[in-house]
């Protein structure tokens, strides 16, 4: 066996199953589940009809590379999107079977096995990147996110010597569990000493399309990137999914964008990997980034959501004031296992404990003392689920 898989630490959800263990939910109330990032909303009717109407497709072997069709649609997208220069859809466009294998296979391709390889991310954060890391041969760096810093990571708290040391760099935003968005000035500091160490940066960016301000639409790497003159996005390369944007997680449809040299080595990899996305779910993807309509009124949806939340658990909780994504991430008022498994078992609502979202670094586990709310469900469940926490709360 592979001696690096001893190294993985078990994913937040078997976590949380240990912590439930011997409990159950109240048996007269439907168990409201806020836990899991997955999208309750319709997957829109036009996604799902190009999908019916193509499925003959699965007589067709896929093409690693994706049709050329898919990806002049998701260069298309980005361009628009973040007002860029238009991309070369041959060489700096890549569709990935969702962002989650995208992000770990990235540092099975980027990443040198030399002693001391370091690959960085925030902390608390998406359990991928340090399972990629690992698996690639490297040590995770850590950077704490924490409420004083606007629970954004910091350039400047990685030493010149973990920067040479490093081959690889995380980014997320808006963040998960945080929601938290990285604007223009900080992503080109990252930039500019990623430019410098000679470090690659992957931007998670797969909850970009979900933000409160219709007028104030979260950027990207590759817009900081134009910015400052670095149109070839050198040594950057930005990651996007269908999966929060249109509802459509289980479809496994995402992109890789950015330095065309990663791009190519990254098809070279991906070609042994296996990983060609099924010629209907390409059309259907086409079909998806093609169109703004769905994505605007799940954006509608989400501040509904989130409006009415907040009204009820603003009086109780000390919560964040997300810049994007669907999470809440509120302090709580006991540790956070305790507050978890007490809410599950007294209200029948299960959320996550956010210390399972982070590491200890230097003491501090960043994500103890509060847990992660995740707004996926229908309106009227996450209003009564925002009503049982508040109840809950009030009897502690």
């Amino acid at each position: 066996m592979n001696p690096d898989l001893a190294l993985l630490k078990p994913y937040p959800f078997e976590r949380l199953a240990v912590l439930l263990d011997g409990v159950s939910p109240p048996a007269d109330r439907q168990l409201l589940k806020l836990s899991v990032g997955e999208p309750q909303h319709a997957p829109p009717v036009i996604v799902m009809q190009a999908i019916t109407e193509n499925l003959a497709l699965l007589a067709k072997y896929p093409a690693t590379r994706g049709d050329i069709a898919l990806r002049e649609a998701q260069a298309l997208w980005l361009s628009k999107r973040h007002g860029l220069p238009a991309l070369n859809a041959n060489d700096q466009v890549l569709p990935v079977n969702g962002t989650r294998e995208a992000l770990f296979a990235i540092a099975q391709t980027c990443v040198g096995r030399q002693q001391g390889a370091l690959v960085g991310c925030p902390n608390p954060f998406y359990q991928i990147y340090e399972g990629a890391a690992l698996l690639a041969g490297a040590q995770t760096l850590l950077l704490n996110t924490q409420d004083e810093g606007g629970f954004l990571p910091d350039p400047d708290a990685i030493s010149e010597k973990d920067w040479d040391a490093m081959q690889l760099l995380y980014l997320c935003s808006p963040g998960n569990p945080t929601g938290a968005v990285m604007d223009k000035p900080l992503l080109q500091r990252f930039i500019e000493r990623a430019q410098r160490h000679n470090v690659v940066l992957v931007s998670d960016e797969c909850y970009s399309e979900i933000y409160p301000d219709e007028s104030a639409a979260p950027t990207g790497l590759l817009a900081a990137c134009a910015d400052m003159g670095l149109t070839d996005y050198r040594n950057c390369i930005s990651m996007h999914s269908l999966s929060k944007r249109s509802n459509l997680p289980g479809m496994r449809s995402g992109f890789a964008a950015g330095d065309a040299r990663i791009i190519s080595q990254f098809l070279r990899y991906r070609g042994y990997h296996g990983s060609a996305m099924p010629p209907h779910h390409q059309i259907a993807s086409t079909v998806a980034w093609g169109d703004e309509k769905h994505v605007v009124q799940n954006r509608d949806r989400y501040r509904e959501k989130f409006a009415a939340v907040r009204s009820i658990l603003e009086p109780v909780l000390a919560l964040n004031d997300p810049g994007g994504a669907f999470y809440l991430w509120p302090k709580v008022p006991i540790d956070d296992e305790t507050f978890t498994r007490r809410l599950y078992a007294e209200a029948g609502v299960l959320v996550l404990p956010g210390s399972y979202l982070g590491r200890d670094v230097d003491g501090v586990n960043p994500g103890s003392g509060r847990v992660r709310m995740a707004l996926v469900a229908e309106l009227g469940d996450c209003v009564e689920a925002a009503e049982r926490i508040a109840s809950f709360v009030r009897t502690i």
